[in-house]
């Protein structure tokens, strides 16, 4: 049988397809189940139809809820999408917002006011001496790795020449408390290294009165404190910030602070951050300096916000005048554009534990606003018994501080401060607590396990004479427990010296870096060792 040739077969069917399509293209567009089909025109380039758009009403409407809920989010999208500027973001007289776009914009988290030019960053003094103390205690690091956050750290101290910030978080519990410590820590890193104001100062507190490095006056506010979150209202127990207090407005509360002249640098600094929530639509009035006045429209929002106020900021008050019943007040931070800020945090009867009752996402978003480069964390003193050497247990929870410490913020180098030293009424008077160095092994032994970095408080003040010293030379309180300022600036000095010490091989090094002589006569070896450590002057006289 021949084969049959089905060519022409193909050239049929060719012409049938077009002749289809073609047909079909005068089919007018159609709607089928509120969707409407478009033409199917494959001859557009020759072929042109006037077609009508589908009338409105043709689409089906949406249910009023929805509709309501829908303006409602377009309309907090355009609110919240506008652009952070200074003098011009969140006010009366702003510009008209954009409209909406197709995706939602992230909200509006910061917001800046800066009524001055940008002022002059107070020249450095330099500390009486490189070694405050004559004794020195060493920090003991045991991050494996040879360029870790500890060590940037250090290397960020020494960049501030650079007009490089540094910021410093103490966690702790009543031996810190109303900025024991931390405000000669403060003092002495400020001059050596730069830096201006009080660090953080909460809202509202009934502790306020007792801190002396920064004026706090407040009306009516609630302050929550995380120790006693079970009479917290439930709605607000998720909103606890490593600072253990929250504060909730009335409509109309009012809170102003004001620099200190307890130690220097804190009497102004360059610029404030005023840390807060807002559920609702608020207003906020600020006033700057007792003369410069701002009020900013707040749209709601469930993220942590923050208003920076650049200076020089003397005094910094706030009213809440609307949105009080969603708002949140965390504090300020009062710190300068460079140099060393250093934000006590301290929260009495606190063995450490009440951190793992605090919002890891607001902590997260404090350190977003700015980074701390290290955070320290002095706990222990509560847990302390007398004839109790097994603290195991403890030191498996310190562990997961650390941890959770390094989930909130990540870049941070961790510092553990051991327990203080302690005594206790015996036969013969006041003894050291025998448990004391049982705590001080645990804790280290914890450090090490997480790898982070160790200071010994116990020792630094044992070098100093101890508790019975500190108490006779009126260093702390008759509880032979719990130091004051006095005795606070003595271990500070103590802290300072380490800090420094370390500080010092990475300056020693870009000396070296830039004298790169392969020896040094004894004229540039005298220079840098006065450079590096200068002699310690004697404990009493200061």
């Amino acid at each position: 049988m021949a084969p049959q040739d089905y060519t022409r077969r193909t050239w049929q069917a060719a012409v049938a397809l077009i002749a289809v399509l073609t047909a079909v293209a005068f089919i007018p567009p159609q709607t089928i189940g509120g969707i409407r089909l478009r033409r199917a025109n494959i001859l557009s380039d020759v072929l042109h139809f006037n077609d009508k758009p589908v009338a409105a009403a043709v689409l089906p409407e949406p249910d009023d809820e929805f509709a309501g809920d829908f303006r409602r989010f377009a309309g907090r999208i355009e609110a919240e999408g506008q652009p952070a500027a200074a003098d011009s973001a969140a006010t009366n007289d702003a510009p008209a917002p954009a409209p909406a776009d197709t995706l939602p914009a992230a909200p509006q988290l910061t917001f800046e006011w800066a009524p001055y030019p940008a002022p002059r960053t107070p020249e450095r003094l330099a500390c009486d001496t490189t070694r405050l103390l004559p004794a020195l205690t060493p920090i003991e690091d045991f991050d494996t790795l040879a360029d870790g956050p500890l060590h940037r750290f250090f290397a960020r101290l020494a960049d501030t020449a650079r007009r490089t910030p540094v910021r410093i978080a103490v966690l702790g519990d009543s031996f810190i408390e109303g900025d024991i410590l931390t405000a000669d820590l403060r003092e002495q890193l400020q001059l050596r290294y730069g830096g201006c104001g009080c660090g953080f100062a909460p809202m509202a507190s009934p502790l306020t009165g007792y801190r002396r490095t920064v004026g706090t006056r407040s009306a009516g506010w609630n302050s929550h404190n995380i120790m006693q979150r079970r009479s917290t209202p439930q709605a607000l127990r998720g909103d606890f910030c490593i600072s253990g207090w929250l504060c909730r407005p009335a409509e109309g509360a009012t809170v102003r602070w004001t620099g200190s002249d307890f130690r220097r640098r804190l009497d102004r600094c360059g610029r404030a951050r005023l840390l807060f929530i807002a559920r609702e639509p608020s207003r906020l009035h600020l006033t700057l300096n007792d003369t410069l006045h701002r009020t900013l429209e707040l749209p709601a929002s469930e993220a942590l916000r923050q208003i920076v106020v650049h200076g020089p900021v003397a005094s910094l008050a706030l009213r809440v005048e609307e949105g009080a019943a969603g708002f949140i007040g965390y504090g300020a931070q009062f710190e300068d554009a460079a140099g060393v800020t250093v934000d006590n945090y301290s929260i009495r009867s606190n063995s450490g534990q009440a951190l793992f009752g605090t919002s890891s996402s607001v902590n997260a978003q404090i350190g977003a606003f700015a980074p701390y480069d290290l955070v320290v964390l002095q706990y222990g003193l509560n847990i302390m018994q007398e004839g109790v050497t097994n603290y195991s247990a403890y030191a498996a929870r310190l562990e997961k501080m650390i941890a959770f410490v390094r989930s909130c913020f990540p870049d941070a180098a961790v510092l553990v401060l051991s327990t203080s030293d302690r005594s206790v009424r015996s036969e013969k008077g006041f003894a050291p607590m025998s448990s004391a160095p049982s705590m001080v092994g645990w804790q280290r032994r914890a450090t090490r396990a997480a790898g982070a970095a160790f200071w010994s408080v116990y020792d630094a003040m044992r070098a100093q004479g101890g508790m019975e010293r500190f108490v006779a030379n009126g260093w702390a309180g008759k509880d032979y427990t719990h130091i004051n300022y006095a005795g606070g600036r003595q271990v500070a000095y103590a802290l300072v010296d380490a800090l420094n010490a370390c500080v010092a091989p990475v300056l020693r090094e870009r000396w070296r870096a830039a004298h790169p002589e392969p020896v040094l006569d004894s004229t540039r070896i005298i220079a840098l060792d006065r450079m590096m450590s200068v002699a310690p002057q004697p404990i009493e006289s200061r």
